[in-house]
């Protein structure tokens, strides 16, 4: 029998008066919590209550106990009933870290319609390129671009990282379309600063690095678009990036009949949060907003 439930009983037979009250409270026999509450005696090793045939009081000991008993189910009850309204409305803070490119184009523009219709969460944003430990800087979801390694870790896949070729109609007049990725050597070339994400690959049966003209590199994704639309070059894009300007053409693909990436797999980018029994509310409606609004789609 736990202590817990041994509180409870106390506490009901001294409000109550009566072990066989407290008996039908419980729906347990009279005897049972009689054992209990002697039970409860011997590991305090003092007695809490004064017995008769017919009334229970408390020793001085038994009221001294009795106060911090009461606060202690009291307090537990109040503490159940404001976890179980956490699990039904989504509230409290919400600590998301995400990288930089795929939060400027894909979450942040999401972010006002999501406070709207969740008013009670607090979103707490960091856009990095580092990797965050979920633990230690108590994060709640982070999303990453690459594999998933550690086990104690759930990915949701929010985009797969489809990388296009563009360049501007500008560019393009002037210098011509290349013909095969094997002419990008004579081709100016914006190539993200991230060692990750420097050397191109024609992905076939095997990834083939590709020779690319020395030229400006950039650690940023929205630095790359913004270069190529300003007639600097060519750079390889993920497609999140660049759809609004595909759609819109002040960007033109390039050799689409190519894949072509900057990693030697093929990847996408994951919300990633902590591998729990039980997700928090907060959470789950956080990563069903972001599937249910993230559009990234072939034109």
């Amino acid at each position: 029998m736990s202590m817990l439930t041994r509180l409870h009983y106390f506490n009901c037979v001294v409000e109550s008066g009566s072990i066989s009250k407290a008996s039908n409270v419980f729906d347990v026999q009279p005897s049972s919590i009689s054992r209990q509450l002697t039970a409860l005696e011997k590991d305090l090793g003092v007695r809490l209550l004064n017995r008769s045939s017919r009334t229970i009081g408390l020793t001085e000991a038994g009221k001294t106990y009795y106060q911090y008993s009461q606060r202690i189910v009291s307090e537990l009850d109040e503490a159940n009933r404001r976890v179980n309204d956490l699990q039904q409305n989504p509230k409290g803070k919400l600590k998301l870290s995400m990288t930089v490119g795929f939060g400027e184009c894909c979450v942040l523009p999401l972010i006002p319609a999501f406070l709207k219709q969740f008013p009670e969460i607090k979103l707490e944003l960091e856009m990095t390129g580092r990797v965050v430990d979920l633990v230690e800087e108590n994060v709640d979801i982070a999303i990453r671009t690459g594999q998933l390694r550690d086990s104690n870790l759930i990915a949701t896949k929010l985009a797969d990282n489809e990388f296009l070729l563009c360049a501007s109609p500008q560019y393009i007049s002037e210098h011509g379309i290349p013909d095969t990725p094997f002419s990008l050597k004579n081709y100016d070339c914006i190539r993200y600063q991230y060692a990750g994400w420097r050397d191109w690959f024609l992905m076939d049966d095997k990834p083939l690095k590709l020779e690319v003209k020395d030229g400006l590199t950039i650690r940023s994704i929205n630095g790359q678009k913004q270069l190529i639309l300003h007639h600097a070059g060519l750079a390889l894009m993920p497609r999140w990036a660049v759809q609004e300007e595909l759609n819109n053409n002040t960007l033109i693909q390039v050799l689409e009949q190519y894949t072509i990436s900057p990693y030697q797999s093929l990847t996408a980018t994951y919300a990633i949060y902590l591998k729990r029994e039980l997700i928090s509310p907060k959470i789950r409606v956080f990563l069903d907003f972001l599937k249910e609004n993230i559009q990234i789609k072939s034109s």
